[in-house]
């Protein structure tokens, strides 16, 4: 009985060692400490050679920042003050006190984002991008997270014909679907989950009914690595 014991707890004591012991307070301690409620988004900063990148980003970075309870200052709106402003590039504020943003629209912080790779690779598209959420009043960092994702196309349309055999014209045909489905669509699709997948353990913000109870929450490591369909 005895040597049972020793068994079990052994067990119990070895798979313990595998479980994370992160959590969203652990991990970002500041976005409790500051409480941000309003959230502007800046133009994404853009360091690939994929023009189009930017523009499909931040069109979806808003949406799963107020679904977890903040309140995001309309992108539409932003974008066009912005540019008047002469303010459209985020790269020239990233590292300059924020301050301005607050008495201009009343944001606590400023959401920044930078794509470092996005690119075709194989049969998906890979995306590679780090978001900062930083204090307007302290400038400090809140929130930093790096995703790595990878986005599989593969499209699995009629290669065979009706004995079950591999045809030529449906491996071609195989050939054109997955090249469309490199189209702007699936683009997007990879900026909605990355930004998905970068937001999961964000602290929810005082709209959620999880405001300030999520601090003990499991979480995954602040760089995380993703292969989705």
């Amino acid at each position: 009985m005895r040597k049972f014991v020793c068994i079990i707890l052994t067990t119990l004591a070895l798979s313990s060692c595998g479980v994370s012991n992160l959590t969203r307070s652990s991990l970002y301690p500041k976005m409790y400490e500051e409480k941000p409620v309003t959230l502007l988004v800046m133009p994404p900063i853009n360091n690939t050679a994929n023009v189009e990148a930017k523009e499909l980003l931040y069109t979806s970075i808003s949406r799963p920042l107020a679904e977890a309870g903040y309140y995001v200052i309309s992108p539409s709106l932003a974008m066009d003050v912005l540019r008047q402003e002469s303010a459209y590039d985020a790269e020239l504020f990233i590292d300059r006190p924020l301050r301005q943003f607050h008495d201009f629209f009343g944001a606590d912080a400023v959401v920044f984002s930078i794509i470092d790779s996005w690119a075709k690779q194989g049969i998906g598209i890979n995306t590679k991008i780090r978001y900062l959420i930083k204090s307007t009043l302290t400038d400090e960092v809140l929130f930093d997270r790096t995703c790595d994702l990878y986005l599989d196309l593969s499209v699995h349309s009629s290669s065979r014909d009706k004995d079950g055999n591999t045809s030529f014209l449906g491996v071609l045909i195989d050939l054109a679907a997955g090249a469309l489905n490199t189209a702007l669509t699936d683009q997007i699709e990879a900026a909605r989950k990355a930004n998905y997948y970068i937001f999961e353990d964000l602290p929810v913000g005082k709209y959620d009914n999880l405001y300030l109870k999520d601090q003990d929450f499991p979480a995954e490591p602040k760089d995380v690595t993703k292969s989705v369909r």
